[in-house]
């Protein structure tokens, strides 16, 4: 037997391509699981050694040895103390293993044939593992494959040896490939398959990734460190913007990029099955950036929020179909890319909606500061925006301003400070009606109350009835904060439905 279980890990060693220790623990695996079927024990922890050099093998049945607090299962544990009244003076410790010595079971052609099973099936675990390991270390991104065969879930694309799958979330939509087809894929990750201790390796063609992996390979002075791409945003199968950047003053990123009639950015498009690909110029500037982004849009002129992380882009009339986009593509497109929330407008709506704010601010401050509709209108002119701006703004700055001295400035200011805590005090009081089941919901914050108290919601149903953008504008939250505080606020409804 010693012989033959020698012969037999050479000859499968050499047979399959793996290492003969990959078959020797096949082997000892089998013949653990072997002589647990042949004793019908099956939750017993059985181990089995076979030498190397002799091919002789022992059997041990072993226990781990647990606290008596942690005991749990007696077929694979025992306590330290069961071992030392088994064993008087043993060392042995907590977490170690007690093994006994069991006589070498006398296997028939059934359990035989279990154990080749065994064997095998660990051998092509090993094989998995080593074309994958193989596979892993050439470190490619793009990688050349054929279509094997099309699943429900996906495509199976044989890569030399390796099976990798490309699901079909990241599939191009409407893209159709047929058993045979050559495909060029992006590498994205490796998954775990289930518990099996197998592992997938996972491919993209609608990854940001593949059009950047892609141009790379299409446009040399990307790979030399003369151009790189800074930022990509896609739809795919349909449009993509690209930002690109010259790290040499000599050369024209777009026209690199876009090559002789098109010549680049069409080979890169034909493999992205016709997506459409706008090359524009990075700018560390957020103004320029975002008007690059939105072309072939011509923006009029742009006002960013860096509080809201957003940015007012304002257009002519001609100009706001191509601005926005068929369907919203071209400006969800260069939110993306440029990572800014664009608000899209006219001139005639930015106009109105400045008239709008002014006209706020204009009776804000005849309100409060009992100013006369001229005087108000100059502070509006001036940039005056609130009134914590005329209270602490330093008082050189407000004498700078036509007509103004040293005495209506001095009453502007505590005009002004008086305000604010008169409004403080009414906010606190407004605050103090909010229901406490609105005060405890999920995301709900001190400064969200108070804007809420403001514009009189005060219970959780009035504020389950508010829509997303109904509440943004009340609280300037952004839209991800809105929808988890309406979706807690109406949770109630649909408990009580059920």
């Amino acid at each position: 037997m010693s012989r033959e279980m020698l012969q037999l890990a050479e000859a499968l060693a050499s047979e399959k391509n793996v290492e003969a220790e990959v078959v020797f623990e096949a082997l000892e695996f089998a013949l653990s699981t072997a002589a647990k079927k042949k004793a019908n024990r099956e939750h017993m922890d059985v181990r089995v050694e076979i030498d190397r050099e002799t091919g002789e093998y022992r059997t041990f049945r072993r226990w781990l040895i647990v606290a008596d607090e942690d005991y749990t299962y007696p077929d694979v544990e025992k306590t330290i103390e069961e071992i030392q009244e088994e064993i008087p003076g043993t060392t042995i410790q907590i977490g170690e293993y007690y093994e006994e010595q069991l006589e070498n079971e006398g296997f028939g052609r059934q359990a035989a044939q279990t154990a080749k099973q065994i064997i095998l099936q660990r051998i092509r675990d090993a094989e998995r593992e080593q074309i994958l390991n193989e596979f892993l270390a050439r470190k490619e991104d793009i990688v050349m494959g054929t279509v094997k065969r099309i699943e429900r879930h996906g495509i199976i694309v044989e890569i030399g040896r390796l099976d990798a799958l490309l699901p079909r979330e990241q599939m191009i939509p409407r893209e159709n490939f047929r058993t045979g087809d050559r495909i060029r894929t992006l590498f994205l990750r490796v998954d775990e398959i289930g518990n099996t201790g197998r592992k997938q390796v996972i491919l993209s063609r609608t990854s940001k990734d593949f059009l950047a992996k892609l141009y790379e390979m299409e446009v040399p002075e990307i790979a030399d460190g003369l151009l790189e791409i800074r930022e990509v945003a896609r739809d795919p199968g349909q449009r993509a913007k690209v930002a690109v950047k010259a790290n040499d003053q000599r050369i024209d990123p777009q026209g690199t990029c876009i090559g002789v009639r098109g010549s680049r950015v069409n080979a890169v498009s034909n493999e992205l099955s016709g997506e459409r690909i706008d090359v524009v110029l990075w700018s560390p500037e957020t103004a320029q950036f975002v008007i690059n982004a939105l072309s072939p849009a011509e923006v009029t002129r742009i006002l960013i929020d860096e509080d809201k992380h957003s940015v007012d882009v304002i257009v002519a009339e001609d100009q706001l179909a191509l601005a926005i986009g068929r369907g919203g593509q071209n400006v969800r497109l260069a939110s993306d890319l440029t990572g800014w929330q664009l608000n899209i407008m006219t001139v005639a709506e930015a106009d109105e909606r400045n008239a709008a704010e002014d006209a706020a601010i204009r009776s804000l401050f005849t309100e409060h500061l009992n100013l006369d509709e001229e005087t108000a209108d100059i502070l509006v002119q001036e940039g005056f925006a609130t009134l914590e701006e005329v209270a602490y703004v330093p008082a050189a700055e407000l004498l700078e301003i036509d007509g103004f001295d040293e005495e209506l400035v001095e009453a502007l200011r505590n005009r002004a400070r008086d305000a604010i805590l008169t409004l403080a005090i009414a906010s606190e009081e407004k605050l103090d009606e909010v229901a406490e089941d609105m005060r405890t919901l999920d995301g709900m914050d001190t400064d969200m109350l108070h804007d809420l108290a403001q514009a009189g919601i005060t219970n959780r149903d009035d504020l389950a009835e508010l829509a997303v953008d109904e509440l943004i504008e009340i609280t300037g939250i952004t839209e991800e904060e809105a929808k988890k505080v309406i979706l807690a606020a109406r949770e109630h409804w649909f408990a009580e439905n059920q």
